[in-house]
């Protein structure tokens, strides 16, 4: 049984990187956070041990660490760990800038670092890549990725009010929730690069330092353009909002909507639905694969260079709606 260890539990996710963990069968031994009633406070309501120290956590000796926390204070926990050498998935946001995150990158080089941008385990990739490997799919020519949840207010709500500082954060809607679509966009792509053909971005609703929505206009060497929005404006607190990932090739059309996911192929006239995955379990399964590569030596499917790669791509969007 895969032991992991939790640091930085004060962070959003923390509740779901644990259901992740004993969803995939792993054992949670230890967690810890800077502020030591948050740390307590999650062990004691979720059974797992407190360790009062991040030492003492590396102590424990655990297979794989998810490190989270405030972006201006991951990375010296992050570099802990890594000193260490634990195997780690590093949450974002991991930095508050690009630069910032680079020396963290260029330190985790040849190890085990895992990012978790769990829309890579959606049911359109697998599609894709089978469709590919049979010559189904063809040139991809466009395609969109969209993630909106409620207003930037459920952050403080969180207890994570940091998220709205772009001090700290290093951005608004785009930094945060639009990685995971230039992260869909850079994959879709074979890890290219890509240019920005346009970037916009609005933050007139809630008045906030950081965008509440941001849109780009991406495009790949070969034509393929992709568009990503993210945005803090769909009209709810409850979990959930408004998400479609939909790529356009020659041969076939996938769109992931979370609750339901279709293919349409053009050589069979087929149209099928593929088994969803809804967003809030994706973590399950990126916990479930990231466990999975560890044991059998093999990279992560999603790792620091990739999240650096998105990360410029974000500044660049940046400056273009700044232009």
């Amino acid at each position: 049984m895969a032991r992991v260890a939790l640091a930085g539990v004060g962070h959003w996710h923390a509740g779901m990187h644990l259901e992740a963990s004993r969803a995939a069968g792993a054992e949670v031994v230890a967690a810890w956070d800077r502020d030591p009633a948050a740390a307590a406070g999650f062990a004691a309501k979720h059974g797992v041990a407190h360790q009062p120290t991040v030492a003492a956590l590396i102590a424990t000796k655990p297979d794989l660490t998810v490190v989270m926390g405030r972006p201006d204070q991951v990375p010296d926990l992050a570099l802990a760990c890594i000193e260490a050498g634990l195997p780690i998935m590093l949450e974002k946001p991991a930095a508050v800038s690009t630069a910032a995150l680079e020396p963290l990158a260029e330190a985790a080089r040849g190890l085990f670092v895992a990012v978790p941008l769990p829309n890579r385990c959606g049911p359109i990739w697998v599609e894709i890549e089978a469709l590919n490997a049979a010559g189904r799919l063809g040139p991809v020519s466009h395609a969109q990725f969209r993630i909106v949840n409620g207003p930037p207010e459920r952050y403080r709500l969180d207890g994570v009010p940091w998220v709205l500082d772009p001090a700290i954060g290093g951005g608004g809607a785009l930094r945060n929730l639009g990685i995971h679509g230039i992260d869909a966009a850079l994959a879709l792509a074979g890890g290219a690069d890509l240019a920005v053909i346009s970037a916009s971005i609005d933050r007139r609703l809630y008045a906030e330092a950081v965008e509440e929505y941001a849109i780009v206009t991406l495009r790949a060497s070969d034509g393929m353009i992709a568009t990503v929005e993210a945005g803090y404006t769909y009209a709810s607190m409850a979990p959930g909002g408004d998400f479609e990932w939909r790529v356009s090739a020659r041969d076939a059309y996938l769109v992931d909507r979370g609750d339901a996911c279709r293919v349409a192929t053009l050589d069979d006239g087929q149209v099928r639905d593929l088994a969803p995955i809804l967003p809030a379990d994706r973590y399950k399964a990126f916990m479930a694969d990231t466990l999975d590569r560890l044991a059998r030596g093999a990279a992560p499917s999603v790792g620091i260079t990739d999240y650096l790669q998105a990360m410029r791509l974000i500044d660049r969007a940046y400056q273009e709606a700044a232009a």
